[in-house]
């Protein structure tokens, strides 16, 4: 059965907050301008919103100059930041205070809010149909497509209905070609179109590797007595530091008696006995975190990879016939905990250097111009004065490197003669298992801590079961072979869902790999912490994966 093919002028793929950022922006530049531009948003989650997970405190900066009455248009910032407390955590009951002045100057959040960056995507996906823009949720863009000369000519949307074993079902659907001038590449962190891109057009050439963190999150309805609207708290220490693991931890208060809190594991970890998911519910147990959750219920759960390397890690973001935006290139400013703001700037120029190019009758060449626009912008300079932040937390841990990001920032305002590297990509620290300290967690006690398949539930998660298997092996010998006596396969710890299990043949006693992809969450750290690099994450047929409501 052929595809079927739709030209248009800019296809989107993923409809987080760059993606629909440029979306809007195209939008305004056509009805400012009387410019007809034909513009797709296509969304693998079943809704907008439904795959998105953020912190977040949210600046606004780049939303104010998208739309300046965005009060007016009734976006959803109901939180102002009322209040920064940031802890060291020395131990499982035990906590210092960092006075304010001491904090590095990227973590005070005067004048952001505390949001649902799902609910700001929803708000954000009303505003582009509104300037007559087409989004297709449910629609994976599971192939890049391309002209005879090597450019971009689009994408292809997954196929439907194909069996696990390859077969086609009564209900199989090939999938459509959506063709476009330009294609703008929105996936997310560790997109995995954006992936195949860089290896394509070889656009990490001269960069350090990227870098990411695995953020285990739950929101949780509490007592009213102890909700304080606006309250943003970040915690560093304990209960990583156990462990040698650079990360750190959060708890903001939303509206309507609600906080978000979660922990950030960088996989720049060394030892592979940690469980970021298990360090996040022991996390919980600190006081100074506990003391909010007592009494209250947990009403959601979600995980997904940062991307953290900051400027050093960017990869050249244009390529014929298309370019990378927000978190599928890194614009992450890690130093801040904060990549909204910048991945929606990022779109929003995006937008205008297609719309200028589309008007000068270019089609799928190169948008060169955008890397003048992106270095001459408020982007570019927030992420060069914060650059040292995240190679200063791998070289020096979370306390002494906190200590460096003060005097870099707060002092030196981020203009020390000299940039800091870190070229260690995170699947190669990894140290033997029989090198590290295994780590004993604790039993869930089913009120404030829990185990991953409860949590994956809250999730939403779900996938149809007969299908191909979205998480590739490249060399199925290798879980047990090699991953397993080295490391003890990390796989079985690392991905905070439940996805991959060692199993015992009780009668022979032999071990096989499991993969239990039903239960992905795509938050793709499997994908990049595999010591072999040897899983390759692909996207499931459409709808598929979690369904968060207020994440």
């Amino acid at each position: 059965m052929e595809r079927e093919s739709m030209e248009v002028d800019v296809v989107i793929v993923g409809a987080g907050p760059s993606g629909l950022a440029t979306a809007c922006r195209l939008g305004q530049i056509a009805q400012e301008s009387g410019q007809e531009l034909s513009v797709v948003v296509v969304e693998k989650g079943s809704e907008v919103g439904a795959h998105i997970l953020s912190g977040a405190v949210f600046e606004p900066r780049a939303l104010n100059e998208l739309f300046p009455d965005w009060k007016d248009k009734g976006a959803p910032l109901n939180a102002p930041v009322t209040a920064d407390e940031i802890y060291y955590f020395t131990g499982a009951d035990k906590a210092s205070k960092v006075p304010g002045p001491f904090a590095p100057k990227t973590m005070h959040n005067e004048g952001n809010y505390v949001i649902s960056l799902g609910n700001l995507c929803r708000w954000l996906a009303e505003q582009a149909e509104g300037l007559g823009i087409e989004i297709f949720p449910g629609f994976p863009a599971s192939e890049v497509l391309y002209h005879e000369d090597g450019s971009v000519k689009g994408i292809a949307t997954g196929q439907m209905g194909v069996a696990a074993d390859g077969e086609h079902k009564p209900s199989y659907d090939p999938g459509m070609e959506l063709h476009a001038k330009y294609t703008v590449f929105s996936e997310g962190c560790r997109g995995h179109l954006g992936k195949q891109l860089m290896e394509k057009y070889n656009l990490r050439e001269g960069v350090d590797p990227q870098h990411y963190g695995i953020g285990i999150k739950e929101l949780w309805e509490i007592d009213p007595s102890k909700h304080q609207k606006g309250l943003v708290m970040h915690s560093a220490g304990w209960p990583l530091s156990e462990s040698g693991s650079p990360g750190g931890a959060f708890l903001y208060h939303l509206e309507d008696n609600q906080v978000t809190l979660g922990l950030i594991t960088d996989l720049a970890y060394s030892n592979p006995h940690v469980s970021p998911f298990d360090e996040m519910q022991r996390w919980k147990t600190h006081p100074e975190v506990k003391k909010y959750l007592e009494g209250g219920k947990r009403v959601s759960y979600g995980a997904r990879a940062i991307a953290k390397g900051g400027l050093q890690s960017l990869p050249k973001m244009t390529f014929p016939g298309g370019i990378l935006v927000g978190c599928d290139a890194g614009t992450l400013n890690f130093a801040k905990i904060k990549g909204n703001h910048t991945a929606m700037k990022s779109g929003m120029m995006a937008a205008e250097t297609i719309a200028k190019a589309i008007a000068d009758g270019r089609a799928s060449d190169e948008l060169s111009e955008y890397k003048a626009t992106f270095e001459n912008s408020w982007v570019y300079e927030e992420l060069h004065q914060q650059r040292n932040f995240g190679p200063a937390q791998h070289k020096f841990g979370n306390l002494l490197g906190s200590a460096f990001a003060f005097v870099d920032l707060n002092i030196f305002n981020g203009k020390l003669p000299f940039t800091m590297r870190d070229t260690t990509p995170d699947h190669d620290t990894l140290k033997p298992a029989d090198q590290c300290k295994k780590i004993d967690y604790p039993k869930p006690d089913g009120k404030l801590t829990f185990n991953k398949l409860d949590s994956v539930f809250l999730s939403n998660t779900n996938h149809e079961e007969d299908q191909p298997c979205h998480l590739q092996l490249k060399d199925p010998s290798v879980p047990i072979e090699y991953n397993l006596p080295k490391y003890n396969e990390p796989a079985q710890r690392y991905c905070p869902a439940g996805v991959y299990e060692v199993v015992t043949d009780e009668e022979s006693g032999d071990k096989r790999f499991q993969i239990n992809a039903q239960n992905c969450v795509h938050c793709k750290t499997c994908d990049i912490k595999d010591p072999t690099q040897n899983i390759n994450w692909v996207a499931p047929e459409g709808t598929g994966g979690p369904n968060y409501p207020n994440m």
